[in-house]
């Protein structure tokens, strides 16, 4: 099973060592992880990916993670419970002479943008899940791919309201406008 765990916390210094070094005692793999700061100023949000067979291993590992003093609050999902992306950059050989790139079949049928433009090779941005990217980068491979890079995941559950509105409310919490 994959699950996507989404972890707020005070922004400070060696708190991503607290949090990953809990996965590393249980020996349990980080597929993705992203960390960026949340509306709320102050207040930094991980996303992090695993894959793991055992339910109640995932839930002993948040509630671990629940103990970190710098943490504001932790969920825990399945894929069915977020709507999630990732964001992928595909630098693509464009040499005199070669195959040209179907720039319509790309925007259209991946809903992927060339972004940079040179004489010898383009970049593409390409939105999406894990199975989309990979889609394209088969596609794009015959065409010679110079470099690939991909984002860790992003998500929002599935709920009418925000997670950050689950944080503490004794906090006077300022915002960004």
């Amino acid at each position: 099973m994959q699950y996507t765990i989404c972890v707020f916390t005070e922004n400070s210094i060696g708190l991503l060592n607290k949090i990953t070094v809990i996965f590393t005692r249980r020996r349990i793999n980080i597929d993705s992880l992203t960390v960026s700061e949340t509306v709320r100023l102050g207040v930094s949000r991980f996303t992090i990916v695993i894959k793991h067979d055992k339910r109640e291993e995932v839930e002993k590992l948040v509630r671990q993670i629940r103990k970190i003093v710098e943490v504001l609050a932790v969920f825990g999902y399945l894929n069915e419970d977020i709507v999630y992306n990732e964001i992928a950059l595909f630098k693509v050989s464009t040499p005199l002479g070669a195959k040209p790139l179907d720039i319509d079949t790309i925007n259209r049928v991946y809903r992927a943008w060339v972004v940079y433009w040179e004489l010898d090779y383009v970049t593409i941005q390409k939105t999406g899940t894990e199975e989309e990217i990979f889609e394209f980068f088969k596609y794009l491979k015959p065409y010679g791919i110079i470099e690939f890079v991909r984002s860790g995941r992003v998500a929002v559950g599935k709920t009418p309201q925000g997670l950050v509105e689950f944080l503490p409310d004794e906090v006077d919490w300022e915002y960004y406008l």
